[in-house]
């Protein structure tokens, strides 16, 4: 089984930039700022199974490949973020930042 193909054939870019354009705005509109940090990684779990089985029809493999892809939106982000800001992953765990922010 190769993983790339699977994944190539069932990734949908629209649903990560979704999800990460979501997790940012929960995480700075002011009227979304109750929620917290911890749950937003589920919310945009749930956001991208939802969007995927939208986009690539509806399926289990569409939900768990969509439930990733929301998942791995705040992965992005905490990546880029760690990029701009100049931090190594190793800072970060020293640090004890693993929220997004």
């Amino acid at each position: 089984m190769d993983f790339t193909k699977i994944l190539t054939d069932h990734y949908a870019v629209v649903v990560v930039l979704a999800c990460l354009i979501l997790g940012y705005l929960i995480k700075h509109t002011t009227f979304l700022k109750k929620i917290p940090n911890n749950d937003i990684p589920a919310i945009l779990a749930v956001v991208g199974a939802v969007l995927n089985c939208v986009v690539n029809g509806p399926g289990i493999e569409m939900v768990v490949y969509g439930a990733f892809m929301g998942l791995a939106s705040t992965g992005l982000h905490q990546a880029f973020k760690s990029f701009i800001e100049g931090k190594s992953t190793e800072e970060d765990a020293a640090d004890g930042v693993h929220d997004i922010e």
